[in-house]
C-alpha cells in the first residue's frame, strides 16, 4: 500500500543536501511511502498517485523520535521516592534495589503489559524507535527474561546486568557472574551491552572487563558515564567504540576532546536532571566542540519517570541552551546514530518510514509549547498510528 502525505509546510528531512539548515528543511513539497519505506519525496505540484492521502494541512512532518536509552522492563513505581527527593533527600541510586525486588516478584504478563503500555505512551508521542535495556533482575533468570520480554518489543535491547550490585552481593563475585554465566543467558536475547559506571555501581577496571566480555560474544556496546561524578565513562567508551556515552555530566575537557573526535555519541538525558534536581549536561559544551549529541528519554521508574520525548526537547532547550533545530536533531538524527542506524532519524528515499506530523507549522513549537499535546499523526514502518 502506497500513502501520499502532502500539503506539508515545514519538512524535516535531516539530510543538509536536500534543504535547509541543520535540519534540511524542505517546504512545498510532498512525501509517498511504500509499504516499509519512503519512496519519493519531491515538489508538490509532481507528486504521484498513491492508494491513500494524509492531509498535513501545513503542518510540520519530522522523522519519527529515536529514543536511545530507556529502561521499560520494570515492576512497581518509585513515587514515594520521588517525593522524598523533592523534599530535599538526594537521590543516590539506591532506589533501584526496591524496583529490583518489584521486578524479580512480577509475573511474565505484568512485566511486558508494563513495558507495552510505555511503549504505546511513547509511540503517542512520536516515538518510532525505542531502545530498551535490562537491568532490574540483577540475577541470571531474571535479567535473561527480562531481555526475552524487550525483544518482543523492539530490536534494540541492552543487557544491563551491570547496573547495581545486588544487596548482599560480593562486587568482585557478581563482575564475574555478569561477564560469566549472566551474559551467556542472556546474548541470546540482546544486541547491546551497557554498564552503569559512576559512583556507587561500576568502577573502570569492572566496567572494562565486563564489556570487553560482552564484545567477545558479539554485543555492540554502550557506556552510562559520567552521571554522578566525574569517572573514567567517558573515556572508556570512547577507547572501546562504543556507540553512545549516556549521560555525560560531569566532563573534562579531556572527555570533550575525546568524544569530538570519536565515533562515540554523547546521549544526554534532561528528564533524569528534571526529577532529580541536578545539574544539566553542558549541551552547548559538546556542541560547540563537535561532539555528536542524542536526546533520550532514560525512561524508568526512578529517576526519570518520562516517555516524551516532545519534554526531553523542550528542557534541552531551556536548560541544556540547545537551539530547538539542535534538539529535534539530537531526539532523531542524534538518536539514530547512538544507535549506529543509518535508516532512521532522516526523511529520504530508502529510509524507514517513521515519521511525525506535528499538529504545529514548525518544528520550533516543540520547545515552544512544553507540555502540550502536539502530535497528530505517527507512521511507523509506514502504518499511520
Amino acid at each position: 500500500m502506497s500513502i501520499l502525505i502532502d500539503n506539508i509546510g515545514e519538512l524535516v528531512t535531516n539530510d543538509q543536501a536536500q534543504g535547509e539548515g541543520l535540519l534540511g528543511i524542505r517546504r512545498d513539497v510532498a512525501v509517498v511511502v511504500e509499504g516499509d519505506r519512503i519512496a519519493w519525496i519531491g515538489p508538490s505540484g509532481q507528486k504521484p498517485a498513491a492508494d491513500a492521502r494524509i492531509d498535513a494541512q501545513q503542518r510540520a512532518v519530522l522523522p519519527g523520535f529515536v529514543d536511545s536509552h530507556a529502561h521499560l522492563v520494570f515492576a512497581g513505581d518509585r513515587a514515594a521516592e520521588f517525593g522524598a527527593r523533592m523534599a530535599g533527600e538526594p537521590y543516590t541510586g539506591g532506589g533501584i534495589r526496591t524496583t529490583m525486588a518489584a521486578t524479580r516478584a512480577a509475573s511474565d504478563d505484568e512485566l511486558l503489559g508494563n513495558a507495552s503500555r510505555l511503549v504505546d505512551e511513547a509511540r503517542r508521542q512520536g516515538t518510532t524507535t525505542i531502545e530498551i535495556k535490562s537491568g532490574y533482575g540483577l540475577n541470571v533468570a531474571d535479567e535473561a527474561r527480562s531481555l526475552r520480554l524487550a525483544a518482543k518489543l523492539t530490536t534494540e535491547t541492552t543487557f544491563l546486568g551491570a547496573h547495581v550490585v545486588p544487596p548482599g552481593s560480593d562486587p568482585d563475585a557478581y563482575v564475574d557472574l555478569v561477564k560469566g554465566d549472566m551474559l551467556d543467558a542472556c546474548a541470546p536475547y540482546a544486541k547491546w551491552a551497557d554498564v552503569f559506571c559512576d559512583r556507587g555501581a561500576f568502577d573502570g577496571d569492572q566496567t572494562r572487563a565486563i564489556l570487553e566480555a560482552a564484545a567477545r560474544k558479539g554485543l555492540q556496546l554502550r557506556v552510562h558515564a559520567n552521571q554522578l561524578v566525574a569517572g573514567p565513562g567517558v573515556q572508556l567508551a570512547v577507547e572501546l567504540d562504543a556507540a553512545s556515552a549516556d549521560h555525560c555530566t560531569h566532563v573534562s575537557e579531556a572527555d570533550v576532546a575525546a568524544l569530538a573526535g570519536s565515533n562515540t555519541v554523547a546521549t544526554l538525558l534532561p528528564g533524569a536532571e528534571f526529577s532529580t534536581r541536578s545539574p544539566y549536561p553542558d549541551a552547548r559544551r559538546l556542541l560547540d566542540a563537535g561532539v555528536t549529541v542524542a536526546l533520550a528519554t532514560d525512561c524508568n521508574p526512578g529517576s526519570s519517570y518520562t516517555s516524551s520525548m516532545p519534554f526531553c526537547i523542550a528542557l534541552a532547550v531551556r536548560d541544556m541552551r540547545m537551539t530547538p533545530a539542535e534538539a529535534v536533531h539530537a531526539a532523531t538524527a542524534g538518536g539514530a546514530r547512538a544507535l549506529r542506524r543509518d535508516d532512521i532519524g532522516r526523511l529520504r528515499p530508502g529510509a524507514r518510514a517513521d515519521l511525525t506530523v506535528l499538529d504545529a507549522p514548525s518544528h520550533i513549537h516543540l520547545a515552544y509549547r512544553p507540555g502540550v499535546p502536539l502530535i497528530s499523526t505517527v507512521l511507523h514502518n509506514g502504518v499511520p498510528r
